[in-house]
């Protein structure tokens, strides 16, 4: 399938061979145990460890992170459980990883929790390359690019070729892009990771992860940590999942496209500041974003003069949910420090776009800005 388009991949990825009065894609398999008589060869034994629903899933997401080649893909019951997968299935007590100072927000947790277990952890940002500077002796680099909330680009390839040089693995929360707008292990990386619950499915309805490897090792270790852990995906999870994938392309395209007309329309208006989307030419992260994606994204990021005039802006939006998460069909937008945490602005928002007409939603944004700002 490597020399398919995406979206022809999108809806055949992961379907099984056709059998004769069978659907194209089963349905969900509830099972706990499965007939296992004599040795335990087969390929579905217990459900903690295999199920035929995710066995397609994975296939389908590992046909999207690398068309054509042989890797292993594990799904988790969420992004975090992919994220805390990989750190914790490959380093140990004495080890030094290094994250993003401006990464998702629950990596000072994961942080917290390596420390704990005696790991040395050290950070710079994502913009810059700046975690070059700190990769010395590290056993693993986390990279997470476009940075979520601030949209900063990393040369991915650069950064690869120096960690591979020092014996370092490199892994790449890819949850921002998707495989249809970049592919980490392309660029170089062991790990592509991402949490489901965004982009890939879409809807904003299911939570899940995965991690894709091209080393069967590296693979192994990350099953075996789901494994060990219980961090799986319900059957009807992975299988909502798996039909989501056939309109990624058909969503994406729409999200990306709307998400650069809205940046362009916002880089006009005067109340705005601090701009980001990486499809945008004027945007710092341009040169290397068009270098190593294929698609931008569906967040832009931008900020309001202050908290009140941040949240009447939300608080005037039509189209547009105020919730956290990113990458459904709806758009969605918030203040990102209510949470804290983040090094942003009281009026810093993160916006999502959605699947709506682009006139639609950028008309209902400019009139919420226009009531946020006290004009009429």
């Amino acid at each position: 399938m490597s020399t398919l388009g995406d979206g022809t991949r999108a809806v055949r990825a992961g379907l099984p061979e056709p059998e004769q009065f069978e659907p194209t894609l089963p349905g969900p398999v509830f099972a706990a145990h499965f007939h296992l008589s004599g040795e335990p060869t087969g390929p579905y034994t217990y459900g903690r460890d295999t199920n035929p629903t995710w066995t397609h899933l994975e296939r389908a997401i590992g046909e999207l992170e690398a068309p054509g080649e042989p890797v292993a893909t594990t799904v988790f019951a969420s992004g975090m459980a992919a994220i805390s997968a990989v750190l914790l299935s490959q380093v140990r007590t004495g080890d030094v990883v290094v994250l993003p100072d401006d990464g998702y927000q629950a990596l000072p947790l994961v942080r917290e929790q390596l420390e704990a277990y005696g790991v040395e952890v050290r950070t710079a940002p994502t913009g810059g390359d700046a975690q070059l500077a700190v990769l010395e002796g590290a056993k693993l680099l986390w990279i997470e690019t476009p940075s979520n909330p601030g949209l900063d680009v990393c040369d991915v390839r650069r950064l690869v070729e120096a960690a591979h040089s020092a014996g370092t693995l490199v892994a790449v929360d890819n949850t921002l892009a998707t495989p249809l707008g970049q592919r980490p292990l392309e660029l170089g990386a062991d790990f592509s990771v991402a949490s489901d619950t965004k982009g890939m499915t879409g809807h904003g309805d299911i939570l899940l992860g995965h991690v894709t490897c091209r080393d069967p090792e590296l693979a192994a270790g990350v099953r075996r940590w789901r494994k060990v852990v219980g961090a799986i995906p319900g059957p009807m999870e992975a299988w909502l999942a798996h039909r989501s994938l056939a309109t990624l392309e058909l969503r994406i395209e729409r999200q990306c496209a709307t998400a650069l007309t809205l940046a362009q329309t916002l880089g006009k208006r005067p109340e705005v500041t601090g701009l980001r989307y990486p499809g945008l030419p004027s945007d710092p992260s341009y040169p290397k974003a068009v270098r190593q994606m294929r698609r931008f994204g569906s967040v832009v990021s931008f900020v309001l003069p202050d908290r009140e005039r941040a949240e009447r802006f939300l608080t005037g939006l039509r189209l547009v949910d105020d919730a956290t998460s990113f990458g459904g069909v709806r758009s969605t937008a918030e203040r990102r420090a209510r949470w804290g945490g983040d090094a942003v602005p009281e009026g810093f928002i993160r916006f999502s776009v959605g699947a709506e007409n682009p006139a639609d939603l950028v008309a209902d944004v400019e009139r919420a800005l226009d009531a946020a700002m006290g004009e009429h």
